[in-house]
């Protein structure tokens, strides 16, 4: 009823303007001033409510993406726990310059937000593939806990991280290709890597023992401590 009456109020003319706030008076009981304050107000419209404030915006998106093509493009759980010693590297040799609170938000960003935040650039630069679900692949995934160099809670040394690299360009092709055999330990970031003519369980085994000789481990705490 304000509405409508307050703007016939603000239309009308001296005389026509004291009939309509008599009336107005008269149904709502308010007093005279504060009905006049009330019809001269014309309606604000409503406002929006405040929502929080991104704290992942697009400066924080924009040098995620830098120090993911940094790290050659690896999942989010790594990229996370290489975050501080990517941003201290690459800023001491003036590839990066980052305001002090963007750094301490990127050191805290969690594995699922860098997915979130990476998925358009990830899709992007694998053409959308996607990994087939299922198989015994996955199952093993599934079967054998995945480590980063952060969770391992200052182990001695002679635990290992152990991978792969495919020499392949880039691209898969038929038939077999060079590999190189990576075993890193934990405690030092001493590496070895070992060369394969292909990838082969046997050439596993192969280097493994081949290790212990060089290094007086027994091959059975070499493979308690590796995570693939």
């Amino acid at each position: 009823m304000t509405e409508a009456v307050g703007e016939r109020y603000r239309r009308s003319d001296r005389n026509d303007k004291r009939q309509i706030l008599d009336e107005f008076v008269e149904l709502t009981g308010y007093h005279r001033k504060h009905a006049i304050r009330m019809l001269c107000r014309e309606a604000q419209p409503p406002r929006a409510k405040p929502g929080p404030q991104r704290r992942y915006d697009d400066d924080v998106r924009a040098a995620l993406i830098t120090l993911w093509e940094a790290a050659d493009r690896i999942c989010s759980k790594r990229l996370k726990a290489l975050i501080p010693t990517l941003i201290d590297s690459m800023t001491r040799h003036g590839h990066l310059s980052l305001p002090k609170d963007l750094r301490q938000r990127l050191k805290q960003i969690s594995a699922a937000t860098i997915d979130r935040l990476l998925r358009d650039v990830r899709e992007q630069a694998f053409s959308g593939q996607r990994r087939r679900a299922g198989g015994i692949g996955n199952a093993i995934r599934r079967a054998v806990p995945i480590r980063t160099f952060t969770d391992w809670n200052d182990p001695l040394p002679g635990y290992l991280e152990v991978d792969f690299v495919e020499h392949c360009g880039g691209t898969k092709i038929d038939g077999d290709f060079v590999h190189s055999f990576v075993m890193t330990d934990i405690a030092t970031g001493w590496t070895e890597c070992l060369a394969m003519p292909f990838r082969s369980s046997a050439f596993v085994l192969e280097h493994i023992v081949d290790s212990v000789k060089r290094h007086g481990r027994s091959a059975t705490t070499i493979l308690a401590g590796r995570r693939v």
